[in-house]
């Protein structure tokens, strides 16, 4: 994406910490050649959305259907009809809570990034740094990978370690964690933004 504006889409589904750093890294030319052209979540009292419009970024919540955890065939038509009228050319998940599926996949091949509270391989779906904690893990982290079809299995990007301290508690490890994610998502985004880090070929 190297000499072209990135269009950045953050899909959200609670209070949007990470969408905040990536706006304000943006605002702050920290993540030169990319805007925020849409933000998007599955939850209409998202306190994200009341965020981004504060910045002045079109935010909406699309009906995502019916059920918790996925979109039906109306509500993930209506999220690639809204993303794709926005122009979007990178679609962020920032804390979306949904599973994304085929066709959403196959209208952004390839562009669609989503940031995860472990190392992954290790530690896959929800409540990664309880599953650290249970474990015993010594070391845990944050993940940016690509979107694949599969549960936090798609391609990784960067990774960031975080070692997991005698006596920490769920909160006291996602706390260091999310530090950490806000440092590494902005990086990505920048890299690619740069060319650094390329899509994946369609």
């Amino acid at each position: 994406m190297k000499n072209k504006i990135l269009r950045i889409a953050l899909m959200v589904s609670g209070r949007g910490s990470n969408m905040q750093v990536i706006i304000e890294n943006i605002k702050k030319k920290k993540i030169p050649g990319a805007e925020v052209c849409l933000v998007v979540s599955d939850q209409i009292r998202a306190e994200a959305l009341i965020t981004a419009k504060e910045y002045g970024i079109s935010a909406q919540y699309i009906d995502p259907g019916p059920f918790k955890t996925k979109f039906d065939e109306a509500g993930e038509n209506r999220y690639i009809r809204a993303l794709q009228d926005a122009r979007t050319d990178l679609i962020c998940l920032a804390g979306f809570m949904r599973m994304i599926k085929s066709r959403l996949l196959a209208a952004f091949k390839g562009r669609i990034i989503n940031i995860h509270p472990s190392l992954l391989p290790a530690f896959p779906g929800l409540h990664a740094q309880r599953q650290a904690l249970s474990a015993q893990a010594g070391c845990s982290g944050c993940t940016v990978h690509f979107i694949d079809a599969g549960m936090d299995t798609g391609k990784i990007i960067g990774q960031t370690r975080v070692p997991v301290l005698p006596g920490d508690t769920e909160s006291t490890l996602s706390k260091r964690i999310l530090e950490q994610e806000h440092i590494l998502y902005s990086r990505v985004i920048a890299q690619i933004c740069s060319g650094e880090i390329t899509f994946p070929e369609k």
